[in-house]
Formats: structure tokens, C-alpha cells, sequence
């Protein structure tokens, strides 16, 4: 099984992200039940991660997701962006 890609991310104020794009290594959904959270926001300044890295979705805590099949993402891709104040998976869809 491969990662689906973090194709855009537009949490431009997280150090993985540069030019909206994600370069941590792999990303973790959070089981927040009102938001799909993305637990490898990192608020640091400067940069961090790897960057010719693209993020894959390593991890989906989402269990309410209809993409989510034993804590593994099935999507083909993922955006990540605000959802509120919070840093979300905005691929999220209910079962």
C-alpha cells in the first residue's frame, strides 16, 4: 500500500510547508471528532522537514472517515488547510 499524497497544503504558517507544499516525511490525521486534525502541524519558525519530500498520509486516527480503512488513508490524494483555526485534513468526508 503506498501513502496518498498531501498534494496542496495551505497551512502556510507550519514549518513543513513551503510554497504549499508538505515536506515532513509522512503526515498524521488526528481523532478530534469535530475536526480531522493534522497532528504533524508545526507552528516552529524557519524550516524543517525534508525538502525534496512530498508527505504522504502516514497515519488517519479519522475513524468517522469514509476514507479511513483500519487507520490507513484510502484516498487518492489529501489537501490540507484551515478548517476554523485548525490545521484539518480537508478531504474529510462522514460515513
Amino acid at each position: 500500500m503506498e501513502m496518498p499524497p498531501v498534494i496542496t497544503c495551505d497551512v502556510t504558517d507550519c514549518c513543513y510547508n513551503d510554497d504549499q507544499q508538505c515536506h515532513a516525511l509522512a503526515i498524521q490525521v488526528g481523532n478530534d471528532p469535530a475536526h480531522p486534525i493534522c497532528d504533524t502541524y508545526s507552528g516552529l519558525s524557519g524550516q524543517c522537514g525534508d525538502q525534496s519530500a512530498i508527505a504522504g498520509v502516514g497515519a488517519c486516527k479519522a475513524s468517522s472517515c469514509e476514507y479511513n480503512e483500519n487507520l490507513e488513508c484510502i484516498a487518492r490524494s489529501i489537501t490540507v488547510g484551515y478548517q476554523g483555526e485548525e490545521p484539518d485534513c480537508l478531504t474529510f468526508e462522514s460515513k
